[in-house]
């Protein structure tokens, strides 16, 4: 009989086991995703996110996409552009480069307020992305608010502010004053005499500059009919009309609520009132409310602007009304709208302010920027040579020119 010997064996045995698949050394790992599917498109707005509020009557608005398609540029894919209200001209474009890009006209009627603006594109698969935006009307030249609550006795501050604004003659400034005998905002009833020192220093400031208004400064309480009722307000107002007439042209309501449910019981009284008040410098007079953030909407409708910003430097450039629940600002002119910027510390701080303010997205149209700091924002004015760089860069921002140097 024949003998197999071990080795051999073993040998065979290890053969066999590799052919039958039994060798230890098979991977384990999971085999590859499939490739996606060829042809698939893709597209996104290079339009910054931002810059989404347009003018009525605005022509020249360029609206851009990225389309990709298997990770290359799709430069054989249509892209079909729309927006309503508006037109755009092409509404086809082949890419070039992996961009279309077409020109979005707003019509001058067009109606302010949200509008839809979207790209298309088909492939293997169809692709549509929007880009929200919003009208807005078309936008006035900025104007300045200056919260001069310093005394009119202070001759320096008083020059500083007529001569700086006598310096920009196109410059439209509304200044909001306090009468030292009525510097908490409030005039009782009864005998009241008029502050003599604020009376001639506002016939400087006019006759030195006839594109000034002013503002008499009343304090309303927030509209709680607390420490201040309603009365109280209605009495001051009529005390202004008084007792300083042509002088003022309007009201500025310091300290406005910004629930809807104070409007009835409290501003749409005291709206009524002024709209009633006759003898002021302009006829019906002028309203200015400061809530200092963004009210309800309906506030709008009760004063001629509103002031949706006052703080700080650094916290008006998050400040934005779309963020806020605030995209009713859109369907009333920039000059419905005003900021009151404290603590730019320099002069490039407050250039950026008044660049912000000017953006279509925030809609602001009257602007006040101070290098003074929170304890006491409106005691004064900035110094002289920021105050005068403030009012040329508004003007050069209004003319387009270049901005002055600080």
């Amino acid at each position: 009989m024949r003998t197999t010997h071990p080795l051999a064996f073993l040998l065979a045995m290890s053969a066999t086991l590799a052919g039958c698949g039994g060798s230890t050394d098979k991977s384990t790992s999971a085999p590859p995703p499939p490739p996606p599917p060829p042809g698939v498109v893709s597209l996104q707005f290079l339009n910054h996110a931002h810059a989404n509020v347009f003018d009525q009557g605005s022509t020249t608005n360029t609206l851009s996409v990225q389309a990709t398609r298997d990770g290359g540029n799709a430069d054989s894919i249509p892209v079909i552009f729309s927006a309503a209200p508006g037109t755009v001209s092409p509404t086809s474009i082949l890419p070039k480069g992996g961009v279309a890009s077409t020109t979005l006209s707003v019509p001058v009627a067009a109606a302010t307020g949200a509008m839809s603006i979207t790209a298309s594109a088909t492939a293997t698969n169809k692709v549509t992305q929007t880009f929200p935006a919003y009208i807005r009307p078309a936008p006035d030249r900025l104007q300045v608010l200056v919260p001069a609550y310093f005394s009119a006795s202070n001759a320096a501050a008083w020059t500083a502010l007529t001569t700086g604004a006598q310096s920009y003659p196109d410059v439209k400034i509304n200044v909001v004053v306090k009468p030292d005998n009525a510097a908490s905002g409030i005039i009782p009833a009864g005998t009241y005499t008029p502050d003599s020192a604020l009376v001639t220093a506002i016939d400087a400031l006019k006759a030195a500059h006839p594109n000034t208004k002013v503002f008499g400064y009343v304090a309303t309480g927030g509209g709680t009919n607390g420490t201040i009722s309603l009365t109280d307000v209605k009495t001051t107002i009529s005390q202004y009309a008084t007792h300083y007439n042509t002088k003022i042209d309007g009201f500025y309501l310091d300290g406005m609520a910004v629930e809807r449910n104070l409007i009835a019981s409290f501003y749409q009284p005291l709206s009524a009132h002024i709209a009633a008040t006759t003898g002021l410098g302009t006829t019906p007079p002028l309203v200015v409310g400061n809530p200092g953030a963004y009210p309800h909407k309906d506030y709008a409708g009760l004063v001629n602007v509103l002031v949706t910003y006052n703080g700080s430097a650094t916290n008006y450039q998050t400040t934005d009304p779309q963020t806020s629940s605030a995209s009713w600002v859109y369907d009333g002119q920039n000059a419905a709208q005003a900021m009151q910027v404290h603590t730019a510390s320099t002069c490039s701080d407050m250039k950026a302010a008044v660049a912000r303010a000017h953006l279509p997205r925030m809609n602001t149209g009257w602007v006040f920027v101070t290098d003074q700091t929170i304890s006491a924002p409106w005691s004064a004015l900035p110094a002289t040579a920021y105050w005068k760089s403030f009012l040329g860069t508004v003007d050069a921002t209004n003319k387009g020119n270049s901005l002055p140097t600080c």
